[in-house]
């Protein structure tokens, strides 16, 4: 009966330790812990954290002020449960709080949300373990052949264009255009970024499937926006084909 009864006080210690940790402006601390000693791990925690997200998202802590910045962070530190112990992971928990919670300290920037998806997307290409194929691939006829897109380009659409947002463009509301991004890895390891349209990310999305050759594709297209001129649609589709190619967004062709 002692030892469960030191167990569970050690446990109880635990969770007033941890929830202080959390929101120290809310939770007390621990009793008889001197606040000179709780304050290294309050600091340690709050920096560590904060350090980490403002840099996976440098544009988005650019543009929201310090003190808003520090909110948001002890906010989420104290509100947000995280369901995993990684540290390369917290951005993906970040931009889960955000969306969950969506923060009033971000009603004035409303392309807040659509920025930090996309900042965290390119950190999460970045640490992917996915890597670029190499192995057993063909380089065959890109219109007759089956082009296989990178599992390392994801296909992305925002209503603002995040790609130019910074300190000196933050628009108001959204044009009247969506923005259609490709970010991927490269073969050199690199994330670059690729501004597209809509003909081209229903190409890919087609490609994607790994059924169709190119010229499929493209003729499909060509019915879905209505333009006769086949000859025209296979002559610029393959020109784009020849780019996403050597872009590393297609890594072969089969």
């Amino acid at each position: 009966m002692v030892r469960l009864s030191q167990k569970e006080d050690f446990q109880d210690t635990q969770l007033v330790w941890a929830a202080h940790m959390r929101d120290p402006l809310v939770n007390m601390p621990p009793a008889g812990i001197e606040d000179r000693r709780l304050a290294i791990y309050r600091d340690l925690i709050f920096n560590n954290v904060e350090s980490f997200l403002s840099s996976g998202f440098p544009i988005l802590h650019s543009i929201i002020s310090p003190p808003n910045w520090q909110k948001l962070v002890r906010n989420f530190i104290a509100d947000h449960e995280c369901h995993t112990p990684y540290f390369l992971e917290i951005s993906q928990e970040f931009l889960t709080f955000l969306n969950e919670q969506k923060p009033a300290m971000l009603s004035p920037l409303p392309f807040a949300l659509e920025l930090a998806h996309y900042e965290w997307v390119e950190l999460a290409l970045d640490v992917s373990p996915e890597t670029f194929p190499t192995d057993n691939l063909e380089q065959g006829d890109l219109l007759d052949g089956r082009p296989l897109v990178s599992p390392l380009a994801w296909r992305l659409s925002y209503q603002y264009p995040v790609h130019k947002i910074g300190h000196e463009y933050q628009p108001d509301s959204p044009p009247e255009e969506p923005t259609y991004l490709v970010v991927y890895r490269n073969r050199a390891e690199e994330v670059k970024f690729l501004e597209s349209n809509g003909v081209t990310m229903r190409l890919l999305q087609l490609l994607e499937k790994g059924s169709c050759s190119g010229r499929e594709a493209l003729l499909q297209i060509a019915d879905e926006i209505g333009n006769a001129d086949t000859d025209f649609i296979i002559a610029s589709g393959l020109e784009t084909l020849n780019q996403l190619l050597d872009l590393s967004i297609l890594c072969a062709v089969r």
